[in-house]
């Protein structure tokens, strides 16, 4: 029996065992859905265990691989070690791990790739298959069973309700202040989900603090004490500082026009360096009272809530770089009345984020003249990353937009370009266009009017010579279309610039 203060339940503290006992409870072909978003509150050593006895498996010749489902991204002790270890055959929904990344590319791993939103549906309604195990990461287990969470919610309580079998891993480096931050609901309905999800601000709760789960299901009880890895984010660089400093006079002509209030609406930022400039602009800022119902909060998005910029953020995670990961976990009761942690289906639930009239900021790998957004894939077949809860808000915004530095590998390659080679958000879904040149607001404008507006304020000045010569042949080529492109040119775009570093003409 464990000594751990942290496992109260008497019944779940006789299931306390090593890691490596744990992970061979797990099965070649089994499912296993683990906790985990943007490296955070995913399990660490059972998964380390489970890469170990995957290559011991393999050593000896016999075949052993496991299908994969979590929240999203998760850390190398998961997503890294396993793929190391060649052990997954089929992953979901999200994943931006390197190691993964060169699976999946390789065609070691099947990649389903789908909007955050809608993996539960999926999962509930059978199209992701059963699932055998569960893991996951909590700080604690009460007197009476119930679970307190980490500093991730995803698919957690989905897992928990419909794993065969269930492995805790309970982590004492996590905060036991993080007790109470978490807003746990589910809509159990059958089919797709039918109850109203009755959030009206960003602030509100309308689930348990806890995670539950069937304590016969239960087959192991981990100990361990190891923080989130995150990567750390870049020092913002003068280009970030542009794309924010745009985005703050967007914000400032709409108040001044009366189309946002003076604390603007409840802000989505997706995940990255750009994401983090933008929260920090806006905590310099002239803004107050300011709100978030996102994915994930930031270290920008975490000092604006101690600044007192920010009163209220609703996510499902947080992501943040070691040092504030550290400095979040000792000051735990700072925020506790200020953030709310929701599974992903209710922080990405669109019919919420269309009530609330969020502001989506999501960054893209490319954007065409017409403003088609890629997203995920390096020449339209190489995958970067998946799509994550984008176009959960994209669709669903007050107002959708994509930021970007306009320029790429060290200014080699133009951000903006003639066509996307993958499309992941239509031009009808995409309001407005930012990087270090200009903002582009493309509401209300036709395609023709796009292109013009996207090459004149948001191109690189070495570049916007190409893209016009472009459309002037695209226009000659199909004038009288709505769309007008020059196929063959656009086409070769990308592999002239990929392969030679420079457009031939």
């Amino acid at each position: 029996m464990s000594s751990n203060t942290r496992i109260h339940n008497p019944g779940l503290q006789r299931k306390v065992c090593s890691a490596e006992e744990a992970a061979r409870l797990i099965q070649h072909g089994d499912t296993v859905g683990t906790s985990g978003f943007t490296g955070s509150g995913y399990p660490k050593i059972v998964s380390l265990a489970l890469a170990e006895y995957i290559e011991q498996n393999h050593a000896e010749g016999k075949e052993f691989k496991i299908k994969l489902l979590t929240g999203a991204s998760t850390g190398p002790e998961l997503d890294g070690a396993l793929a190391k270890a060649n052990g997954v055959s089929y992953r979901a929904p999200y994943n931006s791990d390197p190691i993964m990344r060169e699976r999946i590319n390789k065609g070691d791993t099947n990649y389903f790739d789908c909007h955050l939103s809608h993996t539960p549906g999926l999962f509930r309604n059978g199209a992701l298959g059963d699932l055998d195990v569960a893991i996951i990461e909590i700080t604690a287990i009460k007197e009476d069973g119930q679970l307190i969470p980490a500093t991730s919610l995803g698919n957690n309580q989905l897992w928990l309700d419909r794993a065969k079998k269930v492995i805790l891993e309970v982590n004492s480096w996590q905060s036991p202040e993080f007790e109470g931050i978490h807003d746990v609901w589910e809509d159990r309905s059958t089919f797709f989900p039918k109850q109203i999800i009755n959030i009206h601000k960003p602030g509100d709760r309308i689930g348990s603090h806890y995670l539950t789960v069937d304590p016969e299901k239960v087959i192991a009880v981990v100990e361990t004490h190891a923080p989130d890895r995150n990567a750390p984010f870049s020092p913002v660089n003068d280009s970030s500082k542009r794309i924010a400093g745009h985005l703050v006079e967007f914000f400032k002509h709409q108040i001044k026009l009366g189309r946002m209030p003076e604390n603007l609406l409840p802000l989505q930022s997706g995940v990255g360096n750009v994401a983090n400039a933008v929260m920090d602009a806006l905590d310099e800022g002239s803004f107050e009272n300011l709100t978030a119902y996102t994915e994930v909060i930031q270290d920008g998005m975490l000092s604006m809530l101690e600044s007192g910029k920010m009163s209220v953020a609703s996510a499902t995670a947080f992501s943040l770089s070691p040092e504030k990961a550290m400095y979040l976990n000792t000051n735990a009761q700072k925020f506790k009345n200020k953030v709310v942690l929701r599974p992903q289906e209710i922080s990405n639930h669109p019919g919420v984020v269309r009530r609330l009239g969020c502001i989506a900021m999501n960054g893209a790998i490319e954007i065409d003249i017409f403003g088609n957004v890629n997203s995920t894939h390096v020449m339209g077949t190489r995958m970067m990353n998946g799509i994550g809860g984008s176009g959960d808000f994209t669709r669903n915004s007050f107002i959708s937009i994509f930021m970007t530095p306009s320029l790429a590998k060290n200014g080699a390659i133009s951000a903006i370009v003639p066509m996307v080679p993958k499309v992941d958000h239509i031009a009808q879904d995409v309001q407005a266009v930012v990087t270090e040149q200009g903002f582009a607001d493309l509401r209300g404008l036709s395609p023709k009017q796009r292109a013009q507006v996207i090459i004149e304020n948001c191109a690189h000045p070495s570049y916007k010579p190409l893209l016009k010569e472009y459309y002037k042949m695209a226009l000659e080529k199909s004038a009288a279309l709505q769309t007008p492109h020059f196929l063959q040119e656009a086409l070769s775009w990308h592999q002239n610039f990929i392969s030679k570093g420079t457009m031939q003409r």
